[in-house]
């Protein structure tokens, strides 16, 4: 099974907690759902050409976080997640996407009151398409 992560080296955000946070956001979407396998740490270190112990880090912490949990000789499976939980992650995930998009203009140098009008603009955009 390959995962959809998409890894970002021009962030500051370590690798580790880029997969973990991808993986979450795949959980809490529900496009993994309570019981799916996921790869190997192996495995997934191989698809996404990262090193085992960095791979092991973000599974180590997911499965803290009661995100996924691994059974011995039979391997690591989504754990069932609570809706408010869910809600957390999602909430959690836009707004640093949210903030990270500003974070970018503001390095080009727009200014606050652009980036408002970009976003607004795009909302715009989103609401002619009937989303």
């Amino acid at each position: 099974m390959e995962l959809p992560i998409h890894l970002s080296k021009d962030t500051r955000e370590p690798i580790y907690h880029q997969v973990e946070n991808q993986l979450k956001a795949l959980i809490a979407g529900g496009q993994l759902t309570a019981g799916t396998p996921l790869p190997s740490i192996r495995a997934l270190s191989k698809d996404l050409e990262i090193s085992i112990i960095t791979t092991r880090r973000a599974y180590q912490n997911l499965e803290q976080q009661g995100f996924i949990r691994t059974t011995q000789g039979k391997g690591t499976f989504v754990a069932d997640i609570a809706d408010d939980k869910k809600h957390q992650v999602k909430i959690s995930s836009v707004y640093q996407t949210i903030e990270h998009a500003v974070d970018t203009a503001l390095q080009y140098d727009y200014s606050l009151e652009q980036i408002k009008e970009i976003f607004h603009e795009i909302i715009d955009n989103h609401r002619e398409k009937g989303e």
